[in-house]
């Protein structure tokens, strides 16, 4: 259990390292967030807030990332939260609710009381956003009003809002690929999806990231590559892959990101073309244990399996 917790703290914050750099925070909202007022937003305005809004309850559950921005005169903060585990929560609203009310106290406890007083006076809007991707589809409900019992009888005066929500298991790869940048080809890498796929992901990953990333986005790549994607794995598979990636790490982020798709792709062909070897010779012996349990002479069962004298005798003696 506390492997797990380990493995999703570092998944947690390796989204969060990612999406603390501006331009990749802005290329999220651009390529995933359907909305008019994305485009309102200019990078050089966005102040990310180093504060975390995680109640003590839900500590070791999730990373948060916060973000200030002014849009035509008004102050807007993005909540995002880190939602990287396996299951659903169905108490999100409330933690929600929890954490936008922290960031509320927080920005009254910081304004003068004389500017609070003011007829004028407004609280920030606060966007919540959930990215989740764990292998079950999101259930839990989108509304807060949804979580509360009798909420129909009462209309508008109940509290309430809707969070955005990112299902990264649930998006398609022709879209990701189309999008074609830095948080795109996370979410790619992310998605769980066979082996096979994730190598000819990676060797597609490889141009996007040459193309389209600059070099400050080619770095936080390369991070939550290295430090992330060892953890898809377990066992021998995760050793070897983390010696590959320590190989291929000195490398340009686009020939790292290719050279190890080749890397993976030659691993798991050799151990396919091992395992396929360890099935024939199995095969071999158990036809040689049935030979000999029906008294066949050890000469024709040399020529029948093609297995030496010694290893037959050896057979022999393990049924002895």
């Amino acid at each position: 259990m506390e492997k797990d917790k380990k493995l999703y703290n570092e998944h947690d914050l390796g989204y969060k390292h990612i999406l603390s750099h501006k331009k990749n925070f802005i290329d999220f909202l651009r390529s995933f967030v359907k909305k008019e007022w994305v485009d309102l937003i200019e990078e050089e305005n966005l102040i990310l807030i180093d504060k975390e809004f995680i109640q003590e309850d839900f500590k070791e559950e999730e990373a948060d990332i916060v973000y200030k921005v002014n849009i035509d005169g008004k102050d807007i903060i993005f909540y995002v939260l880190l939602e990287l585990q396996s299951r659903v929560d169905f108490r999100m609203p409330i933690r929600l609710l929890m954490y936008m009310t922290e960031i509320w106290r927080d920005e009254l406890k910081n304004t003068e009381e004389n500017i609070k007083k003011r007829k004028k006076y407004r609280l920030p809007v606060i966007v919540p956003i959930v990215l989740y991707n764990g292998k079950n589809r999101w259930t839990a409900v989108r509304s807060f009003k949804e979580i509360l019992n009798g909420y129909e009888l009462f209309e508008e005066n109940v509290v309430d809002f809707k969070y955005l929500l990112f299902d990264v298991n649930r998006m398609d790869k022709e879209e990701l690929l189309k999008i074609a940048n830095v948080v795109s080809s996370v979410f790619l890498l992310d998605q769980d999806v066979e082996i096979e796929e994730i190598i000819k992901r990676l060797k597609l990953i490889g141009r996007i990231i040459r193309s389209n990333a600059t070099k400050e986005q080619e770095k936080s790549f390369r991070s939550w590559l290295l430090n992330i994607f060892k953890n898809r794995f377990e066992g021998d598979k995760r050793d070897n892959i983390y010696k590959l990636l320590t190989e291929v790490s000195e490398m340009e982020v686009d020939d790292m990101v290719s050279n190890l798709g080749r890397k993976l792709e030659e691993e798991f062909k050799h151990r396919e073309k091992k395992g396929i070897q360890q099935g024939i010779q199995q095969g071999k012996k158990e036809m040689v244990r049935n030979l000999l349990l029906l008294g066949v002479d050890i000469e024709k069962i040399i020529k029948a399996s093609e297995l030496s004298k010694e290893d037959i005798e050896k057979i022999k003696r393990e049924i002895n």
